[in-house]
């Protein structure tokens, strides 16, 4: 084979190397262009290059948390998932609040409309339980307690009753407006004996054989009592309260929980919890709550109180939820500063652990929504 003079070889290599360093930026193909520069062209997520998937956008992001100190919680989006799709269309109404079984970990709630429901203790199952019609009236409060060694749950239905069932849902005792005759407490009978009166129960709490109701939906703003005789649960003899500002006395009284041996009461216009012994009698405020805080309910976990608020307070996104020592306030919580859509104000929050991890389960109100928040470590 006949070989190529070397000199000539050499000036058509740099001919064609001279041509390719002169051409422009843009007949270079692209790939070409950043090999011969030694570096690859990273993205970035406002049009230029590729369109980034939603999981790369997510992952670019910051998680978005809310809270100080020991608690700083995030939006839990799979466990608030599990709301069942059946129950779906009456998320908007939901307007109530939650309590467990200490035991097995199960929270129960209700659903209005659709029923009242049992969330399993990992929160990823939801149940309905019962066939009675009652119980898809607004379960505005709720509380499950073991009487007699036996469990049961009871729940306030503003305006209609107090159901007292047993786990399965079968209904034990329909409690119902009072008549005016049944407490050692005059103001309380001379208002259910009035024209006027009405039924505006809002949460029930038990402590020692004795079933606690807020009533303060109102004009008649007490504390009312049930007690059990032979099976069936009747009006106990115990209420105060009333409507004013006086210790002891209401401005809506709203949540209700009992806690060491004391009944603690969420006197919502007030901005208060307020403590008191079994029997009725004043022991004290909670301190450091802050001014126009409408608080809805108690609840308590790890050595701390958690409590929210109906709506913002000045610029915030949404109710606040407060942990509470009791005495002083440790965290606000923001649920609005998660971005969850929908909620806005709050009618209820709730503590539980799972297998150590502490979660809030958030009850909206106007607009309804079920959300769960998770504690970062």
């Amino acid at each position: 084979m006949k070989r190529i003079p070397t000199l000539p070889l050499l000036l058509i290599f740099s001919l064609l190397i001279f041509s390719y360093a002169f051409m422009s930026k843009d007949e270079i193909p692209h790939h070409v262009h950043h090999e011969l520069h030694g570096h690859h062209h990273h993205h970035d997520h406002h049009g230029h290059g590729h369109e980034a998937s939603d999981n790369e956008v997510f992952s670019d992001r910051a998680k978005l948390v809310t809270g100080q100190g020991d608690f700083i919680f995030s939006w839990d989006q799979e466990l608030t998932g599990a709301f069942p799709e059946e129950a779906r269309e009456f998320e908007p109404a939901m307007h109530g609040g939650f309590n467990e079984d200490p035991e097995t970990g199960i929270v129960y709630t209700g659903i209005p409309g659709y029923g009242l429901c049992a969330i399993s203790p990992d929160l990823k199952e939801w149940t309905k339980i019962g066939n009675d019609d009652r119980l898809k009236d607004n379960i505005h409060g709720i509380v499950f307690f073991v009487h007699n060694g036996k469990k049961h749950l009871a729940v306030a239905q503003e305006g209609k009753r107090v159901l007292v069932l047993n786990l399965d849902g079968t209904i034990i005792s329909d409690i119902l407006k009072p008549r005016g005759n049944e407490f050692d407490f005059v103001p309380a009978n001379d208002f259910f004996a009035s024209k006027g009166s009405n039924f505006g129960v809002t949460d029930v709490t038990y402590l020692d054989g004795t079933i606690y109701v807020a009533h303060g939906y109102s004009k008649g703003d007490f504390v009312l009592t049930i007690v059990e005789q032979e099976g069936s649960w009747t009006w106990g003899k115990l209420a105060w309260g009333g409507k004013g500002k006086a210790p002891g006395q209401f401005q809506t009284a709203h949540g209700i929980y009992a806690h060491e041996g004391h009944i603690l009461v969420a006197n919502r216009a007030a901005g208060q919890v307020v403590k008191f012994r079994k029997d009725g009698s004043f022991v004290e405020m909670f301190d450091n709550i802050p001014e126009n805080s409408l608080v809805c309910n108690v609840s308590y976990k790890s050595e701390h109180f958690f409590f929210n608020a109906l709506r913002a307070i000045g610029d915030q996104k949404s109710a606040p939820i407060y942990a509470h020592t009791g005495k002083e306030l440790v965290s606000t919580i923001i649920p609005g500063d998660l971005d969850i859509p929908v909620l806005t104000n709050i009618h209820h929050v709730w503590p539980h652990d799972v297998d150590g991890q502490m979660y809030l389960l958030v009850h909206g109100w106007n607009k309804g929504k079920f959300a769960v928040l998770k504690l970062e470590d």
